[in-house]
């Protein structure tokens, strides 16, 4: 959230100094008055422009910021068929779950599936490797059932 806020004033600084240039350009005042209406049109498009995109869930194409995460928890998943893959994750280092989206691959979706039944037999988590790789990287298992965690060493009582 706290990117998304200086996301927003980097955009009201840019509009402010484009308005401010048009104000100070040598043009009649009613041009320069329409860059002003400009400006404030942008800052406001642009408040509810991210507003909006809060709610959405990201396509993982477009994921920069943690584009070398190795590995990801599925914590939900919807599968729409020949639609998408619509994921929400808990990345490592990040503390809320973010909502992606994959575009649909029939493999990715076969792969799902089948560690969400295999993690909910097993009492495990879903897991994915490389949530963002690049589309040309083939080959990889992309979905899978975290393994059950290591039992405690016994404690032997000595006499």
């Amino acid at each position: 959230m706290d990117s998304l806020i200086y996301l927003y004033g980097a955009l009201v600084l840019v509009a402010a100094a484009l308005a401010a240039i048009a104000i100070r350009a040598p043009h009649p005042l009613a041009l320069r008055g329409g860059a002003v209406v400009l400006a404030a049109a942008l800052m406001s498009m642009g408040y509810a422009g991210f507003a909006e995109l809060l709610g959405r869930p990201k396509p993982a194409d477009l994921e920069w910021a943690a584009r070398n995460t190795s590995e990801a928890t599925v914590l939900a998943a919807e599968m729409r068929e020949g639609e998408a893959i619509y994921l929400w994750l808990q990345l490592d280092h990040v503390d809320a779950p973010r909502a992606y989206v994959l575009p649909w691959s029939m493999e990715a979706a076969r792969q799902l599936h089948q560690a969400q039944g295999r993690a909910e037999k097993a009492g495990t988590e879903v897991q994915m490797h490389r949530p963002f790789r690049d589309a040309d990287d083939g080959g990889e298992r992309m979905f899978y059932a975290a393994p059950q965690p290591a039992l405690p060493p016994k404690l032997v009582h000595a006499r």
